[in-house]
């Protein structure tokens, strides 16, 4: 199974590729993880956030394969706990299919994104600062998977 997180935002600062990178290749085998880096609609003084979450709805969509079972991460979404990720990666697995994590753009997901995407999560009730997250999940995506695999990394 690949778990692809579309996030909006490129050119993130290195300690987040870094730390990104290191989590992810941590996670092998009959898991992957893939970061697809989807481009922020252009934000000025004037810019109206409405027209800019629907572009990047559309970037989104976009980038979403047929057949990827579609997570979005949302504030509204539910709260899991560790082993909650865990067994949620188990029933994916059993989904058969791959799975699309949707990371919004600093206004979070369109309305129209949210009501495709199948689970809606959130990570924490706390506002964490976009480029965090991806380190967030990622670290959380391989802890959970190490549960399952009855790796010591949890403890």
């Amino acid at each position: 199974m690949k778990i692809r997180l579309l996030c909006i935002g490129q050119k993130m600062p290195s300690w987040v590729t870094q730390a990104y990178d290191e989590f992810a290749k941590r996670v092998n085998g009959d898991c992957k993880i893939e970061l697809v880096e989807l481009p922020m609609a252009k934000r000025s003084k004037n810019s109206c956030v409405a027209q800019m979450k629907e572009k990047e709805a559309q970037t989104i969509f976009a980038a979403i394969k047929p057949s990827e079972h579609i997570v979005a991460l949302d504030v509204l979404g539910k709260q899991v706990s560790t082993p909650d990720l865990a067994d949620k990666i188990k029933h994916w697995q059993m989904l058969g299919s791959d799975i699309a994590l949707l990371i919004g753009g600093p206004d979070g997901l369109h309305d129209d994104v949210l009501a495709k995407a199948k689970e809606k999560m959130s990570l924490s009730k706390l506002t964490l600062p976009h480029p965090l997250v991806r380190v967030l999940l990622a670290e959380q995506l391989y802890r959970a998977w190490s549960i399952n695999k009855g790796h010591p990394y949890h403890k």
